[in-house]
């Protein structure tokens, strides 16, 4: 007797890239396991990595961490994963394939999940040594084994994926060129204003631009030598990284027959077949509607309608919003909607911040009321609210500058606020194709109470990772609704508040990022947590930063604000503003002999430019020698105490205001904190140190000294609050080391005083309490602090001059101690200025 078994169905992928697995993730997620068998082929010898993230790789990010599921989760989901195999043919007629192998194997449905290779302009000398794509791990490799020959490198292709190469050649130390035959850079992404800001951004970390340039060819006897242009010039490099696009790997689709794009991509309908109805293409070696996809995204969804369809079920692919945001060099980028949006139909409103550089750009529809689309440089903190409001055609305030500008007079909308007026089909992560509706529905269920748990339940997050920050929003605002007390974390590697970790790492004696992450964090950190611990590290232990260096901002590394142009600027300490004539000449014998521009600043100090990284030791080695310190310019922490020059010479000065600041400086020198710190002191109500414009400012009255605390200036200026009246010298210390202490141990990072104030509930009348009434009883735990930040300071640049293992990390280049050849400068007003 037989019966009937239903077969399941042969599903064959070719192709193992990220969007490749993802059908897998997903078609093995939604279907029943008896009914389809799945056989994976991939050229690569590893199992599908994270391209997007691919420059991590030269910051340490390993390549099992790049990995999107190990080998042992094909083998536990049945899916049979041949690896270093590329199949050769395609017989759509017996619906089979071979590979090189010689192995063939049958298939109801085949997936076409191959992706694209690097485009490589027909460039003479392009095949010679020296040459690179950037495109696999092992592209990588071959890039960092050959990079301690070259001392300089090119990028050809100013666009995404040409930027994140520069990147890569920056992180390995590389003198780096970006080469881009348009007018501007990503030019599918800014307009010319935009792309202008992020040139000079780019610029100001040292990466030499060149626009309107066409390679002609690549000169060199055994390797890369220099590169010709049509325009004539010429370029000497050593090393090249071709970055110019994508290219459909579509070779096998033509050789099986399937009909492709006159420029390549294999076509495929709505519903994502091919010519022939059994066969699929997803992501980018698709073309759909006339578009190749190649943001990761558009490849997910793909993958999503075709699993969808094949399980029985209806849906169709209509192409994909090409928003995108990104962090390219530490500049923030991202366009959507409708960047470029025309002045016949809509308005646009630009902010421009050349000093900051900073650049956005809003587009409206030509009645008001509705945003269409815009571009943000420099600072994309808003774009995920923008991008719903454009997706869910949501009608604008009164005053829509105010969507770029921030609510300038009234109440500001706090966070999370904005996020919950979307409705509940809004796409927060497009990678995933997750709404606010399936978010917030985990958290009042009660499956997931934190930003990780979202991310493991829903996959939100797990792309690009651009709209984690909304999906914490979302997190938050949802468990306000809810009446629970909202938890602010630090970042999603760490489940507890900056003031949480600073606690944690005091009470057991933690000394290193690596340790605190092993015991009390989870994942390989990120951006954010980095820097945040390193500050927290240094305002427990006040150790040498230096001891941080691998998770500390570059300023920080090199104890020094880098510059137009890649030099450094020393900036020593010169406290209340006070110098004597001796020290003035050894600073204006220093800046000669090193040929230094100098400047005198706000903050009544001199500012040296121009020095090289190699030259900062030696530079400081003789200011010390002279007397001077760290001015600290570069780190989160007290940068200067700024003073009239009081009543020892002004007819109107109440008391020494110089004096006083010269110890309020000196008590502070060091003091790390979760932004910059700065002070004035001012002999009489006359204000000439402008101290009320400062984190805390003292001016004199007749009866002693006034206290003002929170205040700044920049580009939110606050003045500061009256904290206190007419207090005496010690009593007005006392304040204000308590004041400090509080502020680091309870601010969130990047916070200025002013902005913790603002968010402080109880405000001003609250921290009086604090400071003055001790109403939490922790005022003997500040004094006891702050004594001791103030006895264990040491000058950091002293503690490097005095290391030869500290000053050997100052050099341009990690395999020879000499300069940047790079470095040019020009005469200006009798001095040297950058040449960008």
């Amino acid at each position: 007797m037989s019966s009937l078994v239903a077969q399941p169905q042969r599903i064959v992928v070719i192709g193992n890239g990220m969007v490749g697995y993802k059908f897998c993730e997903k078609l093995v997620a939604k279907a029943q396991p008896s009914t389809i068998q799945i056989t994976v082929f991939g050229e690569e010898p590893r199992p599908a990595y994270d391209r997007v993230h691919l420059s991590a790789y030269f910051s340490g990010t390993s390549a099992e961490e790049l990995t999107m599921a190990p080998v042992e989760w094909y083998a536990e989901n049945n899916i049979n994963l041949h690896l270093g195999e590329l199949v050769t043919s395609i017989d759509a007629a017996t619906q089979t394939v071979t590979t090189h192998k010689g192995e063939s194997i049958s298939y109801d449905k085949l997936i076409l999940a191959t992706g694209s290779s690097a485009f490589v302009p027909p460039i003479n000398g392009v095949e010679k040594e020296g040459v690179f794509v950037y495109r696999t791990i092992e592209d990588l490799d071959a890039m960092l084994e050959y990079a301690p020959k070259a001392r300089t490198a090119a990028v050809i292709g100013g666009g995404l994926l040409g930027l994140e190469a520069a990147k890569a050649a920056v992180d390995m130390g590389l003198t780096t060129h970006v080469i881009e035959f348009a007018s501007r850079l990503m030019p599918r992404q800014l307009d010319e204003a935009g792309s202008e800001m992020l040139k000079r951004k780019l610029e100001s970390l040292g990466i030499s631009i060149h626009l309107n340039k066409s390679t002609t060819a690549i000169i060199g006897e055994t390797g890369v030598e220099k590169m010709l242009f049509a325009d004539g010039s010429e370029l000497e490099v050593d090393m090249i990284i071709v970055s110019a696009g994508i290219k459909p790997r579509d070779e096998l689709a033509i050789k099986a027959g399937l009909a492709v794009g006159p420029r390549g991509g294999i076509l495929v309908n709505d519903a994502l077949q091919t010519s022939d109805a059994n066969i699929y293409a997803i992501g980018e070696s698709a073309l759909h509607g006339g578009m190749i996809y190649g943001l990761v995204a558009p490849g997910y969804d793909m993958a999503d309608t075709v699993v969808t369809n094949l399980l029985g079920g209806e849906k169709t692919f209509k192409g994909f919003d090409m928003s995108t945001k990104l962090k390219l060099i530490g500049v923030d980028v991202a366009s959507f909607g409708d960047a470029f949006a025309s002045p016949a139909t809509s308005r646009s409103i630009v902010f421009e911040d050349k000093a900051k550089g900073i650049y956005k750009r809003i587009n409206i529809s030509e009645d008001g009321k509705y945003l269409v689309g815009g571009i943000l440089v420099g600072d994309a903190g808003n774009y995920n609210m923008l991008l719903q409001t454009v997706q869910n055609k949501i009608i604008l305030p009164q005053d829509p500058e105010d969507l770029i500008l921030g609510s300038r007079g009234g109440a500001a909308e706090s966070a999370g606020a904005g996020v919950m007026s979307l409705p509940d089909e809004a796409l927060i992560c497009s990678c995933e194709n997750v709404s606010k509706g399936d978010i917030c529905s985990t958290i009042t269920d009660g499956t997931c109470t934190d930003v990780a748990g979202i991310k493991k339940c829903t996959k939100a997050g797990t792309g690009c990772g651009g709209c984690v920050p909304m999906v914490n929003d979302l997190l938050n605002a949802t468990l306000k609704q809810m009446g629970k007390e909202v938890k602010k974390v630090l970042c999603e590697h760490f489940d507890y508040s900056r003031q949480e970790l600073l606690d944690i790492v005091k009470v057991n004696n933690i000394r290193s990022y690596d340790e605190l992450l092993h015991n009390h964090g989870r994942g390989d950190g990120c951006e954010v947590c980095k820097p945040a611990v390193a500050s927290i590290m240094a305002s427990t232990w006040n150790e040498l930063i230096l001891k941080q260096a691998t998770i500390q901002d570059t300023n920080d590394r090199y104890l020094a604000n880098i510059q137009k142009g890649g030099t450094y600027s020393v900036v020593p300490r010169i406290a209340g503003g006070e110098i004597t004539p001796e020290k003035l000449i050894v600073i204006g014998q220093v800046a000669a002999k090193y040929s230094l521009y100098t400047k005198i600043t706000g903050g009544q100090r001199i500012d040296m430019f121009g020095a090289r990284i190699d030259q900062l030791p030696d530079i400081w080695e003789e200011l010390i020698n002279a007397g001077f310190e760290s001015g600290h310019a570069y780190g989160k922490s007290l940068r200067t105490v700024k003073s009239c020059v009081g009543s020892t010479w002004c007819r109107y000065g109440l008391h020494d205001s110089v004096g006083f600041a010269i110890r309020v400086e000196e008590r502070y020198r060091g003091l790390r904190s979760p932004h910059k710190l700065k002070g004035g002191v001012s002999g009489c109500v006359r204000e000439c140190a402008e101290a009320q414009s400062k984190d805390f400012g003292i001016i004199a009255t007749e009866k002693g000294w006034n206290l003002y605390i929170c205040g700044n200036g920049g580009a939110k200026p606050q003045h500061a609050q009256l904290f206190a009246t007419d207090l005496d010298t010690e009593t007005c210390i006392k304040y204000l080391d308590r004041f400090l202490m509080f502020y680091i141990k309870t601010a969130e990072p990047l916070n200025r005083t002013a902005t913790w104030l603002n968010k402080m509930e109880g405000g001003m009348e609250y921290l009086r309490q604090v400071i003055v009434e001790d109403s939490l009883g922790i005022c003997d735990d500040l004094d006891r602090e702050m004594e001791f930040m103030v006895n264990t300071y040491a000058c950091e640049w002293k503690e490097v001059v005095n290391n030869p293992e500290l000053r050997q990390r100052f050099q341009h280049f990690i395999n020879t101690p000499e300069p940047d050849p790079s470095i040019r400068f020009k005469p200006e007003r009798g001095q040297k200025v950058p040449v960008i």
